[in-house]
């Protein structure tokens, strides 16, 4: 419970655990140079359109193993996920980013990648 600033818990050190880990976890310092801005917004984007694309590929996984797509279904979200890898290879290229820049951690489920 927050009152006027201030947290109470009957659990203080598991609080005091669960700060630190926030804390290890966001940028010490926030480079806000403006000739950074386009590749820091890339790394944004990308990173949101690869955790998309892997959600999308386990969706597809799923259904395959379900039998619930026809083969020519199975055949088109192959290609389609084969050209959205594709693509995001050359945009990382583009903007100078590798794959473990693009990682994000996920808490309980992990890292992304």
């Amino acid at each position: 419970m927050t009152l006027n600033g201030v947290v109470e818990t009957d659990f203080p050190e598991e609080f005091i655990e669960e700060m630190e880990k926030t804390d290890d976890a966001l940028p010490k310092k926030i480079n806000a140079n403006p000739e950074n801005v386009e590749k820091g917004l890339a790394k944004l984007v990308l990173t949101l359109i690869e955790l998309i694309r892997k959600l999308l590929e386990k969706q597809a996984m799923r259904r395959v193993e379900a039998g619930s797509l026809s083969d020519e279904q199975i055949e088109n979200v192959g290609e389609t996920l084969m050209k959205l890898e594709n693509k995001m290879e050359e945009l990382q290229q583009i903007f100078g980013l590798k794959d473990e820049e693009l990682n994000l951690n996920l808490g309980p489920l992990g890292d992304l990648m």
